[in-house]
Formats: C-alpha cells, sequence, structure tokens
C-alpha cells in the first residue's frame, strides 16, 4: 500500500502565509483542518509553516510526508451520526529550529507571511527570563516569537504592513493578552529599542481566541481497519468530533483577512469573547461537571449512557434548559443551539467518555463551572435553582467514596480527599450528622472561595438533598426530584 506524500496525492501549492508554532494534533485537526476548508470552499490560497517549538517532536514525520496528514472525523452531525476523512493539504513544510535554525530565521523575510498561530500549550505561554536575543533558539515560545518579531522589524525597516495578526489556542485565559505582555517583558529585558516597541502595538494585532474541538489523536488502536479504509498508508492520521468553535477577539479586519465565513466555518470574530467563554465553560464544562457525581451514583459509566438515560438525560436536559441558560448574557436562542450542539457531542457514539474522567478534582471544578450559575440564578429569579444545588449534594454524597458497596477511586488534592474522609467518618451515617457535614462543607471557605451557609435556604435544601440520597439511594432520590419537577411545570 502505497504512503501518504505528494507524488501519492497531488496537491495545490498554496503560498506561505501563516507561520504556526505547535505541530500536535489539536492544531492539525482544528486550525490547519480550517485553513484547509478555507482553501478549497473560499479559494484562500494560504499555506501553513509549521515551527517545531521543542527540541522533540514531530517535524521529521510530517516532513516525511510532505505535510500531509488525514483528518477524521466521527460525531453527530445535523442529528446523524457522521465518519468524515479528508486530507489536509497547506501545510508546506515543518521546521525544528533546534537542527534547522538557519531556515527557521530565513522566515522573517518573507513578506506573504501573515498570520502566528500557536498551541505550545497551558504551559507555552510563559515567561523564561534566561532567554537571550541571539539564543538560535531561545527556548520558551514567548522568547522565539520576541525575537522572530524583531529580526522582521529589522529587517523590513520597521514598515507597517510586515506586521502580524497573531492568534494563540493555548487553553489559558485571556491567552493573547497573556502572550503580548511576556513579548513586552522580552523587550524590556533585551533593552531592544522603542521603535520596536511601537511597531508592536501598531503593526501587530494579539487576538485572545477561545477553541473548541475535542481532538483524541492518533487511532493507534483502530488504525487498521482505518488504512484498509482510507486506501493509503498514512501515520499522522489525526482523530477528531465533528463539531468544532473558534471564537477570536479581535478587529473586524480579521473576518476581511480570514474567509470563514465564506467557507462555512463556525468561527466567530467578536469584540468580546467573554460571554462566549462563559458561555462554554458553564453549558459544556458546567453540565459535565454537574452529572458526573449524579450520573456515576446512578449506575452510569459514560457521558453518552448519562445523557440518553430516561431519568439522568432528563435531569441533564432540564438542569441547562432551566438553570444554566437563565444565567447568561447572550440571546436565548443563540443558547439554545450552543447546548443543542453540545447535546449532540454528549452523544457522540464514537467516543468513550467515562464520568470518572471527569470526576478529577471535582470539588474545584464545581466551584468554577457550576457555583456561579448556581449563585447568579439565586440573584436574578429570587430562589435556589434545584436541579443544581441537587447535583452539589450529588457531589458531596460522591466524596463519602462508596457507591454501595463499591468504593469510589476519588481523585482530587490530598488536603480535599483527607477533608471529606474525615468529616464522612466523624457523621457516623446518621441524619442529624449527614446535615451537620452539609452545614460544614458548605462552610469550608477554602472549597468555595467563601462561606456559603448565607445563601438563603440553601444549606437546608443541600442537606435534604444529601439525606435523601443517602436514605434512598441515588436512583429514588432523583426520580423523585424529576416528578416533582414535572408536577410543578
Amino acid at each position: 500500500m502505497e504512503r501518504l506524500n505528494r507524488d501519492f496525492h497531488k496537491s495545490k501549492a498554496y503560498t506561505e502565509k501563516v507561520l504556526q508554532f505547535g505541530e500536535g494534533n489539536f492544531l492539525r485537526a482544528f486550525a490547519d483542518w480550517q485553513i484547509d476548508v478555507m482553501n478549497k470552499k473560499a479559494g484562500w490560497d494560504a499555506g501553513v509553516v509549521v515551527v517545531q517549538p521543542l527540541p522533540q517532536g514531530m517535524a521529521g514525520m510530517l516532513n516525511e510526508q510532505d505535510g500531509l496528514y488525514t483528518v477524521y472525523l466521527e460525531g453527530i452531525k445535523h442529528g446523524e451520526a457522521l465518519k468524515e476523512n479528508t486530507v489536509v493539504e497547506c501545510v508546506t513544510r515543518v521546521i525544528n529550529p533546534y537542527e534547522s535554525y538557519n531556515e527557521y530565521e530565513a522566515l522573517v523575510r518573507q513578506p506573504e507571511l501573515r498570520f502566528i498561530i500557536s498551541n505550545t500549550t497551558e504551559a507555552g505561554i510563559t515567561f523564561a527570563p534566561e532567554d537571550r536575543l541571539d539564543d538560535a533558539p531561545q527556548s520558551s515560545f514567548p522568547g522565539k516569537l520576541t525575537a522572530f518579531l524583531y529580526r522582521r522589524y529589522q529587517y523590513f525597516e520597521g514598515d507597517p504592513g510586515k506586521g502580524f495578526m497573531i492568534i494563540p489556542c493555548e487553553l489559558i485565559d485571556r491567552n493573547g493578552e497573556e502572550l503580548k505582555k511576556i513579548v513586552l517583558q522580552y523587550t524590556k529585558l533585551w533593552n531592544l529599542e522603542s521603535g520596536f516597541a511601537a511597531w508592536l502595538e501598531e503593526a501587530n494585532t494579539f487576538c485572545c481566541s477561545l477553541v473548541d474541538r475535542i481532538v483524541p489523536g492518533y487511532p493507534r488502536e483502530r488504525m487498521e481497519e482505518i488504512t484498509t479504509e482510507l486506501g493509503y498508508e498514512d501515520r499522522l492520521v489525526v482523530v477528531g468530533e465533528q463539531f468544532h468553535l473558534w471564537v477570536i477577539e479581535g478587529p473586524q479586519s480579521v473576518k476581511d483577512e480570514l474567509p470563514v465565513e465564506q467557507a462555512g466555518l463556525n468561527v466567530l470574530v467578536v469584540d468580546d469573547m467573554t460571554p462566549y467563554r462563559t458561555r462554554k465553560v458553564r453549558i459544556l464544562n458546567g453540565a459535565h461537571t454537574a452529572l458526573t457525581p449524579v450520573a456515576y451514583l446512578y449506575g452510569l459509566e459514560t457521558v453518552k449512557e448519562a445523557v440518553e438515560h430516561e431519568s439522568v438525560g432528563a435531569f441533564v436536559h432540564a438542569l441547562i434548559r432551566e438553570e444554566i441558560i437563565p444565567t447568561l448574557d447572550l440571546p436565548e436562542a443563540e443558547l439554545r443551539s450552543f447546548a443543542a450542539a453540545v447535546m449532540e457531542r454528549f452523544k457522540n457514539p464514537f467516543v468513550r467518555h467515562y464520568v470518572m474522567s471527569i470526576a478529577l478534582n471535582s470539588v474545584s471544578k464545581f466551584k468554577t463551572r457550576d457555583l456561579p450559575t448556581l449563585l447568579r440564578y439565586v440573584d436574578k429569579q429570587g430562589k435556589l435553582p434545584e436541579k443544581m444545588v441537587f447535583s452539589l449534594a450529588a457531589l458531596i454524597a460522591f466524596y463519602k467514596g462508596k457507591r454501595g458497596e463499591q468504593t469510589i477511586e476519588l481523585a482530587d488534592d490530598p488536603d480535599v480527599l483527607d477533608w471529606f474522609r474525615e468529616h464522612w467518618a466523624a457523621c457516623k451515617g446518621t441524619e442529624a450528622g449527614v446535615r451537620r457535614l452539609t452545614e460544614q462543607v458548605l462552610g469550608n471557605e477554602a472549597f468555595w472561595g467563601k462561606a456559603l451557609n448565607g445563601v438563603p435556604g440553601l444549606t437546608e435544601l443541600t442537606a435534604d438533598f444529601v439525606a435523601r440520597i443517602e436514605r434512598e439511594g441515588m436512583k429514588e432520590a432523583l426520580d423523585r426530584l424529576i416528578s416533582n419537577s414535572v408536577q410543578a411545570s
């Protein structure tokens, strides 16, 4: 069987317009896939030259295949379970600057380069004070970027038309602002002239971005089957879900240069990405965290099982529709559309997403993802969100560490686990003890950032739910909650 390369797979030679730091699975199945779609559907003519950010990486493997690889998408699309694959053709070459520094440095002289994209992991956007301008290359990504931009500034003599639109994809809040801040730190550390700092501001746009696509990566266990299906050998197949979303906070001129609408991509260029980040955290991540203890104590193992289950699925749907969406500051139709896409993703038949994989550090996750919904709902509605409170109660019961006679393998900070172990033992299984435990949990400022006992009725309702779960079991407790909610509506 033939190997994937440009002799086997004939493809167009694109003009290098995008400089990309990072060659991993996510960027290849997300950003590069979208660039490929824009090239093929909107005639963009954009090649991507990739820089390997670390000494070890995939430059060699990608270059052996002439930058080509297959993106294999699996999931529910428009209500239908689909598998699709495409050869991404936009990557022109991959440079390892640790081995080919001159080739990397020569990129500063390419006038057509316009965009810089990165995903060097969350740890990649950090300041390394030991980096120097004359390092070949610098150790950190921001150090490399600063030196690259400075060489660009020098070569084109400060031409404002030779700056970049810089769109980091690292999963940290306000990633573009953080990257720019560190670039300016290097500018000061290296005593670079004021003209360069002015050029950074005037000729370059650092965009914050929010990225969303599940990318499991290379399907090692299924490669024999996939190779037969494809009809060629590809050592760099990358599997991703059908859903994708890229929210870019920046000037509308980004849309003038990126033909995302013509290509039909789910890319939003906005003045403020905060509502979209909040939407993702509260709906997608919040629903994940809220369903985990409920589903697991009910006896379910995967997210798909949970959302398709008669009782647990009804709970999750109602939680999102009735309690999460009303707290968010975007149009309701837009929020409902996003929620429907989230539920499709949860039902992906090609992914076994175990709820216990979400359970890591559940206390801090509830604080970040779900507690803001609970408190905002109280502020806006003047009452408690019963389903979110029930999830909080389920979380407390989950941290007892038992599902019937089965021990739950809890994974959290040792101090959190020790605290729950001690306090669950002290309550001795009595209803009074459970109520005392609940009051102590909600009063633990180390968990929540503040004591929650002052929220009207929260301690009492949470304690009622914890006691009911302990007394009746999750199945009976949840079924009663759903039944009461239906009667109330």
